[in-house]
């Protein structure tokens, strides 16, 4: 079919040259982009960065008040009594702080981590917050008490509306602390109201982390005013949250980095509290310098895995297993409740509405804090001990029978697996993973470094078959392509067949290659396998791929700072840790940079902590996207077919420019 080519205007408007670059200035990103910055559904996290600020002083011990009022037109305030932010001109930037603070992005007072610093530990680390609580306002007016003055200022879509004035403050006035209130712009919320029942969950939760902290909430549109103030702090509020009478006492504990510590920073560590119940909801919270982490993260895996060391050591000392029963961590959590707050020097989240954390340290961390103490109290209270194991094993065993059940599904006929397969343990088609390892020293690291129990490693040799044209016959001449399909389990099948997936023997396919050039061309060779000649196991999210790093950053011990071992996905990510770490008063080239050439030449260590290891890795998982089907076989063919050079070479320099060599 003949493709009339494109007119001369069109080709004009899409001219790409020096006027097409366009620099985004200010504040002005978060206005394009708001939700690369924050959650759009409602004004609620734009308020909370107001809130986390507050929270914040009460975290280093300045102040005791965190007043919020929801105005009749919308508004809301936010007033605590903290030292207020500074006022005076900036030593570099010749602008009031206050100024800068509401309209710089990455400005605060959070990078600097020494000791002595305005906050050793905070949550607001990425430098956008209440930048982008102003962006994203019709209006924003904040006032300050400070060195016995009163230091007024507003703002006005993002951009200074009056200049910063200061006066005597009036006698009904606080000395110090912080006023600010905000008209969030409609234009870019789902919804221009704030959630009052996320709203009160959040105030709440900061009265319960601050001990001693009053915490008030004002409607002036029904005249309502709550006030919270938990002198019992964190065992007070799961007490009153459970649905059922706990098991027994509620442990509560917390532990925290001495100056001698080699590993952690002085401060850092974790406060919690559990409890278990044999029914009813379960209450699971969790916080990074009081920042809420509704998605959880590497502080709840360490939370997980010390609870879970200490019961099975507890089970073991005293016999208490029965023959046959293996305990898992799951089983040790099932019925478990608690809420959990770490202090973290540095913490990494996934994204900037911190709704996980991925600090791969804080996992150590919280694990190395909670493993010890509740051993001993375990130990010290043999009765609550002795309940928690019955408990704990009565899940294991309920478990066991389950996955007995699914088994008998099965079909009797078992297929000779390749020998090369280095298999897992379980049964247990939820947890079992096959990861898909590109070369066979690479698929070494990976067997010494998986969990055998419910990680299985097949490693492949050299670049898998282009399978986009091969017919599904044919597809078994392939050594590679047949040893996948009988690992998997499931036969080749197309997108109208209904395949039999009775035998599938693991519930994730993780396609685990180099973090390079060459890694990436056996990654598109194995997805195209799977959607091609299994798109069912797509289709049914069966089907991941593994994200190691590219590299490795090594930073030296400083002042309250251990020696530090980071790791980067990709180029941006280097960049992004690299400012970072300039930002934190890190010495320029005292660290050094080290570039995976490929898996093999991870340690089994390094490859469990950064790729493996289901609570620090990065596993992304294969979906067919919204483009229709038929849109995404005509894409494949053009990129996986044997005649489409001349398409192929059409896209490319189409989209050329679009392109980060890796060199």
């Amino acid at each position: 079919m003949a493709v009339a080519p494109r007119s001369r205007s069109s080709r004009a408007a899409a001219e790409y040259g020096e006027a097409s670059i366009r620099i985004l200035k200010g504040l002005e990103p978060v206005r394009q982009r708001p939700g690369m910055y924050t959650r759009t559904d409602s004004p609620l996290h734009v308020v909370q960065e107001v809130i986390d600020n507050a929270a914040d002083e009460m975290l280093m011990g300045f102040g005791r008040r965190i007043d919020v009022t929801l105005h009749a037109d919308g508004a809301v305030t936010v007033q605590d009594d903290g030292r207020g932010i500074p006022t005076g001109l900036h030593p570099e930037e010749n602008a009031p702080v206050l100024e800068i603070v509401f309209t710089r992005l990455h400005a605060g007072g959070k990078f600097d981590k020494r000791t002595g610093g305005a906050y050793s530990f905070s949550g607001g680390l990425h430098g956008v917050g209440v930048s982008v609580t102003n962006a994203l306002a019709r209006r924003l007016e904040v006032t300050v008490w400070r060195d016995g003055r009163a230091h007024s200022m507003s703002f006005a879509g993002g951009e200074v509306g009056e200049e910063l004035k200061t006066r005597a403050p009036a006698a009904s006035e606080p000395k110090t602390g912080t006023r600010v209130t905000v008209w969030p712009d409609p234009k870019y919320f789902d919804t221009s109201v704030v959630p009052l029942d996320e709203l009160e969950r959040l105030l709440r939760s900061k009265a319960v982390l601050l001990p001693g902290t009053t915490v008030t909430l004002t409607v002036e549109k029904t005249g309502r005013r709550e006030s919270w103030r938990y002198e019992g702090g964190l065992q007070q509020y799961l007490l009153a949250a459970l649905g059922a009478e706990p098991l027994v006492p509620l442990f509560e504990a917390e532990g925290y980095a001495q100056g001698d510590d080699e590993a952690f920073a002085e401060g850092e560590g974790a406060r919690w509290v559990l409890a278990w119940t044999e029914e009813g909801t379960l209450l699971r919270e969790s916080y990074v310098n009081l920042i809420p982490t509704p998605a959880g993260g590497t502080h709840e895996a360490g939370l997980r895995e010390g609870m879970f060391n200490a019961v099975r050591a507890f089970i073991e000392a005293h016999n208490l297993l029965p023959k046959g029963v293996k305990l898992l961590s799951e089983d040790a959590f099932a019925r478990a409740s608690f809420v959990l707050t770490a202090k973290v020097l540095d913490p990494q989240f996934q994204g900037q509405i911190k709704e996980r954390l991925n600090s791969r340290d804080a996992l150590r961390l919280v694990a190395g804090q909670v493993k010890p103490q509740l051993e001993i109290w375990l130990n010290e209270h043999p009765e609550h001990g002795r309940a928690i194991a019955d408990l704990v094993i009565r899940q294991a065993q309920a478990r066991a029978r389950a996955a007995q059940k699914v088994e008998k599904k099965k079909g009797s006929a078992v297929a000779v697996l390749p020998g090369k397969l280095t298999d897992c343990e379980s049964t247990d088609l939820g947890r079992n993973e096959l990861f898909l390892v590109e070369g066979d020293s690479a698929g070494g690291s990976a067997k010494m470094g998986r969990d055998k129990e419910f990680q299985a490693i097949l490693p492949l040799r050299g670049k898998v078959l282009n399978t986009w044209e091969v017919e599904r016959d044919r597809l078994f001449a392939n050594a590679e392509v047949h040893d996948i399909a009988v690992a998997i389990g499931v036969d080749p099948h197309g997108p109208a067949d209904e395949p039999d997936l009775s035998g599938l023997r693991y519930g994730r396919i993780c396609v685990l290659a180099d973090a390079d050039v060459d890694g990436a061309h056996i990654q598109v060779l194995l997805l195209t396998l799977f959607f091609r000649h299994f798109p069912k196991l797509v289709e049914r999210g069966h089907i991941y791929v593994a994200r190691p790093p590219l590299f490795r950053v090594d930073v030296p011990a400083a002042g309250k700072r251990p020696m530090r071992r980071l790791y980067c996905l990709d180029e941006d990510e280097l960049d992004t840790t690299l400012a970072k770490l300039a930002d934190e008063g890190v010495r320029e080239g005292s660290w050094s940079i080290s570039r995976f050439k490929g898996l093999g030449e991870m340690s089994a260590e390094q490859l469990w902590e950064t790729t493996l290891s289901p609570d620090t890795r990065r596993l992304l998982p294969v979906a067919l996207g919204e483009l229709a089907a038929a849109e995404t076989v005509s894409t494949m063919t053009m990129l996986m077919g044997r005649g489409e050079a001349a398409a192929r070479r059409a896209w490319i320099e189409e989209h050329g420019n679009e392109v980060e060599a890796d060199i």
